[in-house]
């Protein structure tokens, strides 16, 4: 493909192969602003190969004597289309024939043959894997926790409140500099998988007596909304929740631990803390962390008792409770 600067475009080489017909090929280069080699070049061309040797070439060079043999190329292939294998399983399977290929090659081809994604394979979806869905089956089935780490508010607000180039910015950058550090607040969520009740506190830490205790407070709000029985917790692979205070805190639920960097098996809270923070971390201007602290509070109100959830066709999360609570206001003042 022709770039952009490019003095010649196939129909300019089209015209510069008609005006070399009748004068010489010199005073023709020099009129269009060429050099007389890359005329000469594509007046043979033409000579060659007519009309379209005045199209561009591939710049693969003709031999390759590292390329990835045709055989193994069309074994590849094979391989993805009849058993559907990935690239890792690929790779294995040429070294029982003899033939060393690396998973980064297999996936380079996979992607040149426009079968590296598995709907690819087959456009109808007739033999395609289903997406599975972790469904929770009724209220304390499955409770999800999670932890999501935060900047702490100085004092009269930071940056998003005064501005970037503000004195309360320089300042507290100037804070920084001489040592002091406004450290992080942890924000800990407990959703239930069933009916989307979500019950979130800002910690000092993410230790696992701080989560064994947050996880004890849970539990009881989720009971005084009637999920007395949690069957089982799905936590990531944190340290606090691999930590054996935790484990001795679970009593008689199933722990659970999402499969390293999956954050999707725990994607309920994980789309929580996203909804957490777009309409409530960082909608508006917070000028301390006390402030945004007991702000949580009414927001964890608005999301269960009031905010419409796609879930419950548009009613919030608790009413989808086994204890429905139907007596709390919509203002919070």
């Amino acid at each position: 493909m022709t770039h952009k600067n490019a003095p010649l475009t196939p129909e300019g080489r089209r015209r510069l192969v008609e005006r070399c017909r009748t004068r010489p090929i010199a005073h023709v280069a020099a009129e269009m602003g060429i050099s007389r080699a890359t005329a000469s070049k594509w007046v043979n061309r033409y000579k060659q190969f007519g009309e379209l040797g005045l199209h561009d070439r591939f710049s693969a060079p003709v031999r390759q004597p590292t390329a990835t043999p045709g055989e193994t190329v069309t074994r590849i292939e094979e391989l993805r289309r009849e058993k559907k294998w990935s690239a890792s399983r690929i790779a294995f399977e040429p070294r029982t024939d003899g033939v060393a290929v690396s998973r980064r090659t297999i996936t380079r081809h996979l992607a040149q043959l426009g079968l590296n994604c598995r709907r690819f394979i087959d456009p109808n979806g007739e033999t395609n894997r289903e997406v599975k869905t972790i469904t929770a089956r009724h209220p304390g089935h499955m409770i999800h926790l999670d932890v999501k780490k935060v900047g702490r508010i100085p004092d009269g607000g930071g940056w998003r409140a005064h501005g970037k180039c503000s004195p309360e910015a320089r300042a507290a950058a100037r804070a920084k500099t001489r040592g002091a550090r406004a450290g992080y607040a942890y924000l800990h969520s407990a959703i239930d998988g069933h009916t989307r009740l979500a019950y979130t506190e800002s910690l000092e830490n993410e230790q696992g007596p701080t989560a064994v205790a947050f996880l004890n407070r849970a539990r009881a709000w989720f009971a005084q909304h009637g999920t007395v029985k949690i069957e089982r917790i799905i936590t990531d692979n944190g340290a606090c929740y691999r930590s054996t205070a935790f484990a001795a805190a679970v009593g008689g639920a199933e722990h659970r631990r999402t499969k390293l960097y999956t954050p999707k098996h725990n994607g309920k809270v994980e789309r929580y803390n996203r909804i957490l923070a777009e309409e409530f971390l960082y909608a508006r201007s917070w000028i301390s962390e006390q402030q945004r602290a007991t702000a949580l509070e009414t927001r964890n109100l608005h999301y269960n008792y009031h905010r419409p959830h796609g879930a419950h066709g548009g009613k919030p999360p608790a009413s989808a409770t086994p204890s429905r609570v139907n007596n709390v206001m919509a203002s919070y003042n």
